[in-house]
């Protein structure tokens, strides 16, 4: 038993490492609190080009019993309803911590970034998982949710399918995920907002037969967060990029298989997911779109920018309010409305990153996830009160995400800061101590802090599959971004971090 124990760990560490997540990772800590259609498209502004909410401040909402109808914190009419959450971690548990009074949750998956429930991974079935959740909680839930990239997405939809609740398509996950699928269903509705694409002439981990151009970025058909997406110069650079050891390939193959065995049944495309993408390399500003989709009417809710690391593609900081222009915004939003239209997106909340070219005006498709971006929510809520957690809740239970109430703005502008190293830099860090935590919880209550430490084979794996060691995110605002840069490098002087912007 000792010895299955070792081998466990040694496959956790490597999993732990093979998923740690560009948007949302694990081991999350928040200084106050220690851790863990066819209808036409609209925004919820008062036009299609506007961000915006419109400004009704007023305490989160709570949804009753009665289809459509929202009460306020305090109102005796108000019911409880009952949520199935999968895979919640993290930015999940700050974001629904303020509701727990008022919903109660039922919690089911597993921590993919820790161990021991990371080796659950050498067994998972997905379809498993989901018959024993449909027993167990058919007819005693209002509702499922999961902002989970890797499984909890899929999962809940299915969930939701077979117990009549509201829920994302299966099928409309299955498309966005599948990269060379929606590669396809862009070339079909958006084809101006498409890239050049073709798959790599070999499955993961084998030997590339054939050539491509240089420079290319190549991507797994199906990952999450980034694991594995790199610029490839050369052929001996992709070579490197997917050789991979015994224990390498075992561990993706866990990682994919659960998509794989629904996506070969439902999909119907011939190319699995243990195959990668080649795509044209663009040299282009980046930004994320949010928004949600209710019956079939896809909502705008914002534009939040990336900004990289010099000469990387690696994300230094996520930017709210974009810099974009209204004009860039409506174009994005019309080819994210084709393009979730063509995959079946009828409900639910979607993520959408796109290229934007400013010398050209060129608006390119990176990829769609279809699931809220958690570790963009409270940035919305910061600057304009809009209560993203709010309205995944009512989303969940079928009703409108629009009659929830804005909370005050707090700043005027807010940011998801990404500390890394790189290069000779990278070396193991240590968890931020106790004093200094608190330190931070007394200066800067409303900050979110996320402190990463890996060492050893744990650490040259992240290097490997992410191109850096990412260390720790800060979530803040600001009441201008000279403030909010100010805040941003106190907190980190704090730390004891650089304080990279």
């Amino acid at each position: 038993m000792a010895e299955m124990g070792s081998v466990a760990k040694l496959i956790s560490s490597a999993i732990i490492a093979s998923v740690r997540c560009q948007v949302g990772e694990s081991a999350a800590t928040n200084p106050a609190m220690t851790e863990r259609s066819n209808a036409e498209p609209r925004t919820l502004g008062a036009s299609p080009v506007d961000a915006r909410v419109p400004a009704t401040v007023g305490p989160v909402g709570v949804s009753s019993r009665v289809a459509g109808q929202w009460h306020r914190a305090g109102d005796a009419s108000a019911a409880m309803r009952d949520l199935l959450l999968l895979f919640d971690f993290d930015w999940d548990t700050i974001g629904l911590t303020p509701f727990r009074d008022r919903f109660r949750f039922f919690n089911a998956g597993f921590d993919l970034f820790s161990f021991p429930g990371n080796a659950r991974l050498l067994w998972f079935d997905i379809e498993r998982f989901v018959d024993r959740l449909v027993e167990r909680y058919g007819g005693r839930i209002d509702g499922v949710i999961s902002a989970n990239e890797q499984f909890g997405a899929l999962a809940a939809a299915l969930i939701a399918e077979r117990l009549g609740l509201p829920g994302t398509n299966p099928d409309a996950i299955l498309a966005c995920q599948h990269k060379y699928h929606l590669r396809q269903l862009v070339e079909q509705v958006a084809p101006e907002a498409n890239i050049g694409y073709r798959l790599l002439p070999c499955e993961l981990g084998g030997v590339p037969y054939g050539t491509i151009e240089y420079p290319s970025f190549v991507k797994p058909i199906k990952a999450a967060y980034s694991v594995l997406a790199r610029r490839i110069e050369n052929e001996a650079d992709l070579v490197r990029h997917i050789r991979f050891g015994p224990l390498e390939r075992f561990i993706i193959a866990r990682l994919v298989k659960p998509f794989d065995d629904i996506a070969r049944r439902r999909l119907r495309i011939d190319v699995d997911a243990r195959h990668m993408l080649v795509e044209e390399a663009i040299e282009a500003e980046q930004f994320n779109l949010d928004g949600y989709v209710y019956r079939g009417q896809p909502v705008l809710i914002g534009a939040v920018d990336e900004l990289m690391y010099p000469g990387t593609q690696a994300f230094l900081r996520f930017a709210y309010p974009s810099r974009l222009s209204a004009e860039v915004r409506a174009r994005a939003f019309d080819i994210a409305t084709r393009v979730l239209r063509a995959a079946g997106f009828d409900h639910g909340f979607f993520n959408m990153e796109f290229f934007h070219d400013p010398k050209t005006g060129e608006v390119k498709v990176i990829e769609i996830n279809p699931r809220l971006a958690s570790q963009l929510a409270d940035l919305y809520e910061r600057v304009d009160g809009i209560d993203i957690y709010g309205m995944t809740l009512a989303l969940a239970c079928g009703e409108d995400p629009a009659r929830v109430p804005r909370k005050a703005s707090r700043g005027g502008a807010a940011a998801s800061c990404v500390l890394r190293s790189f290069g000779d830099a990278i070396r193991p860090t240590s968890p931020i101590g106790a004093a200094r935590r608190q330190r931070v919880a007394e200066a800067f209550p409303d900050a979110i802090v996320m402190d990463f430490h890996k060492r050893g084979a744990s650490l040259a794996r992240e290097v490997k599959w992410l191109g850096s060691h990412r260390y720790g995110v800060v979530n803040l605002h600001g009441d201008d971004e000279p403030d909010l840069r100010r805040r941003f490098e106190a907190i980190c002087a704090m730390l004891g971090w650089p304080a990279p912007y």
